[in-house]
């Protein structure tokens, strides 16, 4: 398991991501799945929306991407590095030299 920020475009640019195999919960609370390509399969709650998972058997198989912000403890599996990064937006890679706040700007001191 490798606990990481994507730079992919084609998810939220922030969502942390992490690859890892689960286990499937009651048929009436399974995710609904999205075709997004050829290969590639999102899973998200049928109910609100949230982007839970995503395989993809060509890119790599066998293995589900999770969605770790979605978790109830997202801070149990700290990031370990950034993937996609070929795709991501130029100012992505320097996200650690910019001001930090626990809220807004304006509204709270900076985070430390």
């Amino acid at each position: 398991m490798v606990p990481s920020v994507t730079g992919c475009r084609t998810l939220p640019s922030t969502t942390p991501c992490a690859t890892a195999q689960i286990v499937a919960g009651p048929p009436e609370r399974s995710p609904k799945t999205y075709a997004s390509s050829e290969h590639g399969r999102r899973l998200f709650c049928g109910d609100c929306g949230t982007s839970l998972f995503y395989t993809n058997d060509v890119v790599f198989p066998g293995q589900i991407d999770v969605q770790t912000a979605t978790l109830d403890d997202p801070s149990a599996i700290p990031l370990q590095g950034q993937i996609q990064m070929a795709e991501s937006i130029a100012w992505m890679r320097d996200l650690s030299v910019l001001p930090a706040f626990e809220r807004y700007p304006g509204e709270e001191p900076e985070a430390p």
